[in-house]
């Protein structure tokens, strides 16, 4: 099924309303975002989404600015109701090779190939991908200003924040079920008692600088 133009309202929520002008021109919109660039610890996930012409998901937003059990909520709907969903993912040991931010382009075009459909332009949080052959929009901070980002941010972050929680069961020293392998002052104090484990980006200052205690 092919995603359809409906008829413009200038009532729609202003994050909508914004994809609705691009789907007067394109008839495929993609939104397209990422979740884990600055964590020490864990992937960058990339998820791209396409949702349908018309289409107002109550909570669709920023999704720093969403509680976790809401986010999960509007997981939910956004894959049950979106035309599609992709998501690509690039671990701790090739962000260490290539640099976080070639690694976020690469789990980004991931989610796109994983859409399962082209779209005709892309909407993306404040990057431009090479070597896709999509017409693209970079909107900076997109996410508060376009539903197809923020739908993207949301599942994102979702599947993340899930994988990271998987990860502390394997890793459990670091409890990165509380912060997702994010600086906080805990996790710090975690890896100055521990050492980095695999996951950790070792490439990472903050990584790099603690002094492990001897012996």
């Amino acid at each position: 099924m092919s995603p359809r133009k409906a008829p413009l309202k200038e009532d729609y929520p202003p994050i909508f309303l914004h994809d609705e002008k691009t789907r007067q021109n394109y008839s495929v919109v993609a939104g397209l975002d990422e979740a884990g660039r600055g964590p020490l610890a864990g992937p960058v996930v990339a998820a791209a989404v396409v949702l349908p012409s018309g289409l107002v998901i109550e909570g669709v937003r920023d999704s720093k600015k969403v509680a976790e059990k809401e986010r999960k909520n509007i997981f939910w709907d956004i894959v049950q109701m979106a035309y599609a969903v992709g998501v690509g993912m690039v671990e701790a040991d090739t962000i260490d090779r290539i640099n976080i931010l070639q690694s976020t382009m690469r789990a980004m075009k991931m989610a796109v190939e994983d859409l399962g459909m082209k779209p005709d332009i892309l909407l993306i949080d404040a990057v431009t991908l090479r070597e896709v052959g999509i017409k693209q929009e970079s909107i900076i901070r997109g996410e508060s200003v376009s539903s197809s980002i923020a739908a993207a941010s949301i599942i994102a972050k979702v599947v993340r924040d899930d994988i990271m929680i998987g990860y502390h069961e394997k890793y459990p020293a670091y409890n990165f079920k509380r912060h997702k392998g994010y600086s906080t002052r805990e996790h710090m104090m975690n890896i100055q008692k521990c050492g980095p484990c695999p996951i950790h980006r070792k490439s990472f200052r903050k990584v790099m600088d603690i002094q492990l205690p001897l012996g």
